[in-house]
C-alpha cells in the first residue's frame, strides 16, 4: 500500500494493521529494549480448544437439523436471500438472536445451506 501523504498518521490507522514486533535489542533502553531470549515452542493448551464441537456434537447436531428442518424465521431468511435481500435477512436475523455477532453467523450458515442446496440440484439436473 503507498503510504505517501500520509506521514502525520499512525501506520495501523492507515492500512488496518500493526507494524511487525521487533526482536528486542539487547539495549536497557529504547523502542526494543529487553534481554535478547529465545522464544520456547510451548504446547497447544486445551483451553485453545474451547468451542470446537467434537465429531459425534457436529454428527448429532446435523441430524437434529436433517429430522426438525428449519425454524419459521431461518426458512424466512433463506427466501430473502433468494431475492437477494442479505441485508433485510441480517435484519431479521439480528431481532431473533439478539446480536450482531449471532446474525452475521445465522446469515452465512443459511447462505451455505442455499449454496448446497443449489449444488445439489445442479448435479442431480446432471444425471
Amino acid at each position: 500500500m503507498d503510504l505517501t501523504g500520509l506521514e502525520g498518521f499512525r501506520r495501523e490507522a492507515v492500512t488496518g494493521e500493526m507494524a511487525p514486533a521487533q526482536p528486542n535489542s539487547g539495549l536497557i533502553v529504547g523502542l526494543n529494549k529487553g534481554h535478547i531470549v529465545t522464544k520456547r515452542e510451548l504446547a497447544p493448551r486445551p483451553s485453545s480448544r474451547k468451542g470446537k464441537t467434537s465429531k459425534r456434537v457436529h454428527f448429532v447436531k446435523n441430524l437434529i437439523r436433517e429430522v426438525a428442518g428449519f425454524a419459521p424465521y431461518e426458512k424466512r431468511i433463506t427466501e430473502l436471500l433468494k431475492v437477494g435481500k442479505d441485508k433485510r435477512a441480517l435484519k431479521v436475523a439480528k431481532r431473533k438472536l439478539g446480536t450482531h455477532k449471532r446474525a452475521k453467523k445465522k446469515r452465512e450458515e443459511m447462505a451455505n445451506v442455499l449454496r448446497k442446496m443449489r449444488s445439489a440440484g445442479v448435479s442431480e439436473k446432471k444425471k
